[in-house]
């Protein structure tokens, strides 16, 4: 608690308060107290300052007889005589005209001096923050109620914006969020944070969070990040870098365990303004500045190590600001305040949104959330026309503040021009469960009133804009009692970006992590592409993978990068659970599709069956591409630390293949047994069932891919709709074949697990192989309880 003497009746500096003291200093104050005191020793660094106090808000209120304007024009609302708009302007007029009481302006304006001594400056930079004594709450916690004001410079200024700040404590959205909320107006006071400013106007800034704003995943650290005040970030004027790190390996320093990074467009930065009217104002970035990283590799981790500092010391996931002084280069924490949405969210319950079917999409964005809402569009380019909003619209405006608030409750979804996962729009979004998309870039230019749109949030990091109303399915999964079960349940994943949505899943781990979707959605060029971009044929190939590339002097060190973090993620769900990565598994067609591929493959005229998997690895014609996926998976687990990771090699014919594919993965540092690392088999083919022991003898395991495996051995085309009926996994043939290859697995102490599609389309599959005595089952996660309940009957029977 803040030191009680007479001295510290207007003021108390950060050092003396603690996070109690709300009452005093408000939320965001009393949080700074706390830091300053408590972490800055553990290495958090935090701008110094001091606070006002809720005394001297109400010694303010007295002086200058504002009680009873404030306490009779809040009746006249509450009973209609005025509007709200009236009223707000009011109460901040009085405000604003008022004057400090001598004692408390002394007070405020010799800690500003002082605060000048402090750090060996005259006429020091502040930033003058707003903080009630009814905000970061648990319980009511909406986005920035009250004003901020940086580069605030001299007495006269200082003086100035501190009654704004006071006034802003009656803007039009405080009011409505206190009657919401429950607050009498009167009894809410304000202090003012007076806070030495970082340059980070030529350093950079931003939000970030000690967990997975959309699905909650308690191992991830979110930070935005984009160049000069951090102001545009939270208000969501600019789209910003986005990282991700997963926050259990932080404690190693040898790690780098930064399991995303997208790179924002950063339109505008705010800096600090040579006209004494204007504090701030907003620049365009230059070419450079938007095709450039704000943070390196290792002030990420740093950023992140401060956000796991600060969530283990408050005991509770955190929002936080952060800023870099581009003159010392420290980069230092300005706010932090508990996260008050995926917190709180109910962990036994889980809801998916899937689209059936759909219209042409026409633009797509940031998701926020995993929800889908269909509508009209009511296109608001500004505040001031907010009353022209129609209740169960979708909003579709350039970016929110909180002013916007009122009519976000009404809406079905929200859809900006600008702004990231952590800007206003976002965050209130999340707070109100209103699916949204920031980040489009030209919304409110494409997009127009009375358009009936949807609006998709369910397909991972991509928000989706759909014509028409689009079908869609909304499915509730109860976790609250799930079966236990001896055979194993794990995952089918492939799209890095939705993986973390299932984190609540009590899955044993991945047992099939498909590459190919990382470098079809992600990577998009060929690989041979990128390693011989100089003998790229056609210009707009070439032209595409600069673009792709930029940043990068080595290209193919972009097709490393890229999968070893889209990898990440998934490995990241389930650590320390096994991840089973299968290598590439496309056909010849499949590459040729890639930018830049149609030069490098051959044609074929059955790819299904022709130059594919284990083939192309050793083979003169692809190994150096190959390669490359070698270095990701051994970045991903030696530099990055997920050692939970193992290898499978798909669709390997014979044991000389076996032999040569071992032996190029030994060349790139992928030895069998080394660190722990086990590498799998694909069991697809009939040879691997007959050969079963000699393929034990190479590989550490065996997973059973079940549509390749009924083909072959059927003699079906899996993708024939005119064969389809013919096609079945629960075939007596397939079955013999499952069955034979679990046995002799077993016999050579091999694992052995089934990937296929069969189990999540007929979880009565499931009891079939429980009977035969396969180690796991990996399912897709949409049919995980059915065969989890499946299997546990199953069990039941075998036992009983």
């Amino acid at each position: 608690m803040a030191k009680d003497t007479a001295d510290m009746r207007h003021l108390i500096w950060f050092e003396d308060l603690r996070r109690e003291d709300v009452a005093l200093v408000g939320g965001k104050n009393s949080s700074l107290g706390e830091m300053v005191s408590q972490l800055e020793p553990l290495g958090i660094k935090v701008p110094p300052g001091y606070a006002t106090t809720s005394d001297a808000f109400r010694a303010f209120i007295t002086h200058n007889d504002l009680h009873n304007i404030v306490a009779d024009t809040m009746k006249a609302l509450e009973e209609g005589k005025i509007k709200l708009a009236e009223a707000g302007r009011t109460v901040r007029e009085a405000i604003a005209r008022g004057d400090f009481p001598e004692d408390a302006r002394k007070a405020i304006v010799e800690a500003y001096y002082e605060l000048g001594r402090r750090v060996g400056q005259d006429n020091v930079s502040v930033a003058v923050r707003s903080s009630a004594t009814a905000e970061d709450l648990p319980d009511a916690s909406f986005a920035g109620q009250q004003e901020t004001y940086l580069n605030v410079v001299g007495e006269k200024q200082l003086l100035e914006t501190c009654r704004l700040c006071y006034a802003s404590l009656f803007t039009d959205r405080a009011i409505t969020y206190r009657t919401v909320q429950g607050f009498d107006h009167l009894d809410v006071a304000l202090s003012i944070g007076v806070q030495l400013m970082v340059r980070s106007d030529i350093g950079g800034s931003g939000v970030m969070f000690s967990i997975d704003t959309e699905t909650g995943f308690p191992k991830s650290i979110l930070i935005n990040a984009a160049w000069g005040l951090g102001e545009n970030v939270v208000q969501g004027a600019v789209t910003p870098d986005e990282y991700q790190v997963y926050k259990p390996f932080l404690d190693n320093p040898k790690l780098m365990p930064i399991i995303e990074k997208k790179l924002g467009a950063k339109e505008i930065k705010m800096i600090y303004s040579e006209n004494d009217d204007d504090m701030t104002k907003n620049v365009p970035t230059s070419k450079k500045e938007k095709e450039s990283w704000v943070l390196s590799d290792e002030e990420i981790v740093e950023l992140a190590r401060y956000a796991k500092t600060i969530e283990e010391h408050y005991g509770q996931p955190m929002d936080m600001e952060w800023a870099r002084d581009g003159v010392n280069g420290g980069i230092y924490i300005v706010q932090a305040r508990p996260e008050t949405v995926q917190s709180r969210a109910q962990a036994g319950a889980m809801k998916r949104f899937s689209v059936k079917s759909h219209g042409k999409e026409i633009m797509r964005g940031i998701s926020v959330g995993a929800a889908v809402a269909t509508g009209t569009i009511c296109l608001i380019e500004s505040v001031k026309d907010i009353d022209k909003f129609i209740d169960g619209s979708i909003l579709v405006t350039t970016q929110t503040d909180p002013d916007w608030v009122p009519i976000m409750k009404k809406a079905k979804a929200i859809i900006t021009d600008a702004g990231g996962r952590t800007s206003h729009a976002a965050i209130v979004s999340r707070e109100l469960g209103v699916p949204a998309i920031v980040g489009c870039g030209d919304a409110t230019h494409v997009l127009h009133d009375m358009q009936d749109v949807t609006v998709d949030c369910s397909q991972g990091d991509d928000g989706l804009v759909y014509e028409g109303f689009a079908d869609y399915a909304v499915e509730e999964l109860d976790l609250s009692h799930v079966p236990e079960t001896e055979t194993k349940i794990m995952l089918n994943l492939a799209n890095p970006s939705t993986s973390a949505r299932w984190w609540r899943l009590p899955v044993d781990g991945v047992g099939l992590a498909r590459m190919e979707f990382v470098i079809n959605n992600a990577i998009i060029a060929h690989p041979l592409a990128l390693l011989h971009f100089d003998k790229v044929e056609k210009k707009k190939d070439r032209e595409f993978i600069e673009e792709l590339t930029k940043g990068y002097d080595d290209k193919s060190q972009f097709f490393v990068d890229t999968l070893a973090r889209g990898l990440s993620r998934i490995a990241a769900l389930v650590y320390p659970n096994k991840v089973i990565v299968r290598m590439s598994d496309f056909k010849t067609n499949e590459y040729a599709e890639l930018v830049g591929g149609k030069q490098f493959e051959p044609k074929e005229e059955n790819p299904m069956i022709g130059f594919r998997g284990a083939s192309r690895y050793y083979s003169e014609s692809y190994k150096e591409a190959f390669g490359l996926e070698c270095k990701a998976i051994k970045r991903l687990r030696e530099d990055m630390g997920f050692d939970n990771v193992t290898i499978m090699i798909p669709f390997c014919r014979s044991l000389d293949e076996a032999d040569k594919v071992l032996e190029v993965l030994g060349e790139y540092g992928l030895v069998r047994g080394e660190g722990g690392l086990e590498i799998y088999v694909m069991c697809e083919i009939p040879a691997n069932v007959i050969l079963a022991e000699q393929f034990a003898d190479r590989f550490d395991g065996f997973s059973i891919g079940s549509n390749d495996l009924t083909q072959l051995t059927l003699g079906v085309d899996r993708d024939s709709g005119t064969l389809a009926d013919l096609f079945e996994e629960s075939n007596e043939a397939v079955e013999w074949m499952i069955s034979t290859v679990i046995e002799k697995a077993h016999k050579t102490n091999s694992y052995v697990g089934l990937c296929g599609q069969a189990p999540s389309n007929d979880p009565t599959f499931a009891k079939f192989l429980v009977q035969a005595g396969i180690d796991t089952i990996s399912v897709t996660p949409d049919s995980f309880l059915a065969v989890k309940e499946n299997v546990a009957e199953a069990e039941k029977a075998r036992k009983g």
